[in-house]
């Protein structure tokens, strides 16, 4: 499979390209190359086709940033749209009926080629919102990885009428106006020759088809507000603000429009004992000064249970270890980082008189051993 050109190569633009900038080389590659105007040039409409799913991408400030860090990611890859299929990133390729629909939503052919009417969808039936939810998870479900359960309110199919808008016995009849289309075509002449005209279908307001008895359930849009209980495979080592595209899975569309998507983001609290940074986490371990200068072994926690830590003799307070492995799991590569231990001189308190005696003495004894701050800078 070829390799996808660089987006802002594709519209002929500058990465540092403003969003005006942006629509113009758009708007000029659009006209150049949209398939009405080009029937015997079957490689105007891969063009057409690659310059829409570039323009997509850079004219919405999340998706291009994303974009800027990651480029086309691969399936799976935390950038441009998910895990799999659409999940941290979206490494999938627009089609050119997506391209098509994308291109009549934000300029419509009288918009971007002159002429009357109204470009967008117009009266067409609605696809359904795009959705978002947060999923909280802990430190180790991060790291392992989980299965948890969300439930969304959203609107869903009407249960009544299935969908259709249409009241039980009836059924939605097709415009015989623009044939099911929702939209009609002019034909006219310009001085770029000959231009096609596309608007609204003034008969079904672009619906494509004509409700005449509606569902009293849901009067005729085909949803009602409802609720679906998700369980979202959350794949080891995600972070706070990763997050997962699940198409179709927000509201319901109109009368049988495609649903929209439901955008997942995680949230990972923070732990009691372990501080994360990136895949590797740091734990914070007291230890006494006797067995910091004797040494000793320790037994410490990690994410997948517990360690034994030897700490030789003479160790400083604020040494730190490394067990290796022993962090946060790669995100959609092999292995793990590292556990951090850092040990910490730990202070008794309340001691009693022969304990500070003894102390004393071992004072006095090490004194000469002990550095003393700043000696270097008076003598």
């Amino acid at each position: 499979m070829a390799s996808k050109r660089d987006y802002y190569e594709v519209l002929g633009v500058s990465k540092d390209a403003n969003e005006v900038e942006i629509k113009k080389a758009y708007r000029k590659l659009a006209v150049k190359f949209h398939p009405d105007r080009n029937t015997d040039d079957p490689s105007a409409a891969e063009k057409f086709r690659e310059s829409t799913e570039a323009y997509d991408v850079l004219k919405d400030a999340e998706k291009r940033a994303q974009y800027d860090r990651f480029g086309h990611a691969p399936e799976g890859h935390p950038g441009m749209g998910g895990f799999g299929a659409g999940g941290f990133g979206g490494g999938g390729e627009m089609d050119l009926n997506e391209a098509l629909r994308r291109f009549m939503s934000d300029f419509g052919m009288g918009d971007i080629f002159g002429g009357g009417g109204g470009g967008g969808e117009g009266g067409a039936r609605r696809q359904g919102r795009n959705l978002q939810v947060t999923l909280r998870l802990t430190l180790r479900e991060a790291s392992e990885g989980s299965s948890k359960k969300v439930k969304v309110q959203k609107q869903v199919g009407c249960p009544q009428c299935e969908g259709s808008g249409a009241a039980s016995g009836s059924r939605p009849q097709t415009c015989s106006t623009c044939g099911g289309l929702g939209r009609v075509r002019q034909v006219r002449q310009s001085l770029l020759g000959q231009m096609v005209t596309e608007t609204a279908c003034p008969h079904c307001a672009g619906r494509g088809q004509k409700i005449t008895d509606p569902c009293d359930n849901c009067r005729g849009t085909g949803t009602v507000r409802g609720e679906e209980v998700l369980e979202i495979k959350v794949p080891a080592g995600v972070t706070s603000g990763n997050y997962m595209e699940l198409r179709g899975k927000g509201d319901a569309g109109d009368q049988g429009a495609p649903a929209g998507n439901l955008r997942v983001i995680m949230e990972v609290e923070e732990d009691d004992l372990f501080e994360r940074h990136g895949d590797d986490v740091l734990l914070d371990v007291p230890i006494s000064p006797i067995d910091l200068m004797l040494g000793t072994k320790l037994t410490v926690p990690t994410l997948d249970g517990k360690v034994a830590l030897k700490i030789p003799a003479g160790t400083q307070s604020h040494k730190i270890f490394r067990l290796r492995g022993k962090g946060v799991s790669h995100l959609n590569r092999s292995g793990s980082g590292d556990q951090l231990v850092r040990v910490l001189a730990w202070t008794p308190l309340d001691l009693g008189t022969d304990q500070i005696r003894q102390l004393k003495d071992l004072q006095d004894a090490l004194a000469s051993q002990v550095p003393a701050p700043g000696r270097d800078l008076f003598d």
